[in-house]
């Protein structure tokens, strides 16, 4: 199957194309990862597919497809959490108060977000986390821990999952809350990955008094509100476009330096393979996408699409290391050669970030294919 799309989609696809040629260079990556973020809303392209009303472009979920496919191609740094799912649950389920206070300035790029899930204890098992919020007069006021927290370092709101009533059952005591990432009694300690890189974060609350008015929706109702969010950021296509970029860079040095394939028909097919899964997921993607422009709502088909493309991004990073041997684990230098050494690194954590594989299975065994819960 060839998903065809229409010629207005294909040429906003070459507009993205012809912005990132110049904006990140020769197969560079920009250095300031919130300028290019002021750069995106400047085009109107940071909140693509918001609705008008709320500052978006109002696109079509095929514009955002090819957008998030070429943006991950090219290694830009474009994920933005207060768009991708602070904004949207804000739209569905914040106060007119909220929308008209947060909404303006993530579209204009002036503010930033990170994500206040995971805990030491409570990663995939979301609703066990301990971090409370206890109500005290007009406030509440915040304490717990937070870990894995991308950007933290560079965010001016936080987006909080906190235990508002420990009495109830697990997921009926939480809130969703909004905190001022510059709140006395908040601190946040830098996690280096396992390619040495500062992205992640854990970030400390002792005592932080945050409005009642930051509360999204209705206090002990945060689970439910999470869940939406998290849908938000499952659709997939960028891993199929990373993936593609990797099989694209493998299939160029092979051809420079055959050498790397000689006596060694095996890594040929192999590398044919992660081809042909590049194409199979991208096309399960698309799919989601094209549900989503039809007005149907994709669940498992999300989570198929996940599943396939995070554990596609490892068996790419394996290959690659496979075909280039001891020197594939070099890590920057000044050959110019693709790093597979980082991407390897980084893809390790690919299948638990944001749900893990079985997580995933899980939702397309009951959901998708009718199973009963074991």
């Amino acid at each position: 199957m060839r998903f065809v799309l229409d010629p207005a989609t294909e040429r906003f696809r070459d507009d993205v194309k012809r912005f990132l040629d110049v904006a990140l260079g020769l197969g560079g990556a920009a250095g300031d990862p919130i300028a290019f973020q002021r750069q995106l809303a400047a085009r109107g392209w940071l909140t693509l597919a918001w609705p008008k009303e709320f500052g978006g472009a109002g696109a079509s979920h095929l514009h955002q497809l090819v957008y998030n496919e070429e943006m991950a191609y090219a290694d830009a740094p474009f994920a933005n959490h207060g768009v991708n799912w602070v904004g949207p649950t804000l739209m569905l389920y914040g106060s007119d108060e909220q929308k008209a206070r947060y909404l303006p300035r993530i579209a204009s790029g002036e503010e930033h977000w990170c994500t206040l899930y995971s805990e030491p204890g409570a990663g995939s098992d979301l609703a066990s986390l301990r971090t409370r919020a206890v109500a005290d007069g007009d406030d509440f006021v915040i304490d717990g821990q937070k870990i894995w927290t991308g950007r933290a370092h560079l965010a001016d709101f936080g987006w909080l999952a906190a235990r508002t009533d420990p009495a109830a059952p697990k997921h009926q005591g939480i809130s969703l809350i909004m905190v001022d990432m510059k709140s006395p009694g908040v601190s946040v300690r830098p996690l280096l990955d396992l390619s040495g890189r500062h992205h992640f974060n854990e970030v400390f609350f002792e005592g932080v008094r945050v409005p009642r008015a930051n509360v999204v929706g209705a206090v002990n109702r945060g689970w439910y509100h999470i869940a939406v969010a998290l849908d938000f950021e499952r659709s997939g296509i960028q891993n199929f476009a990373v993936s593609r970029r990797g099989v694209e860079q493998l299939v160029s040095m092979t051809q420079s330096q055959p050498r790397l394939l000689c006596g060694r028909s095996h890594l040929r097919h192999e590398i044919a393979e992660r081809a042909i899964e590049v194409a199979v997921g991208t096309n399960l993607a698309y799919r989601v996408a094209l549900m989503q422009a039809n007005g149907e709502m994709p669940n498992h088909e999300s989570s198929a699409s996940r599943v396939f493309g995070t554990e596609l991004v490892q068996r790419v990073a394996q290959t690659a290391l496979r075909v280039t041997g001891l020197a594939g684990q070099l890590r920057g230098g000044c050959e110019p050669r693709p790093d597979f050494a980082t991407g390897y690194l980084l893809a390790a954590s690919e299948t638990i970030a944001g749900g893990t594989s079985e997580i995933q299975r899980n939702i397309i065994a009951t959901r998708g294919l009718g199973l009963p819960r074991g």
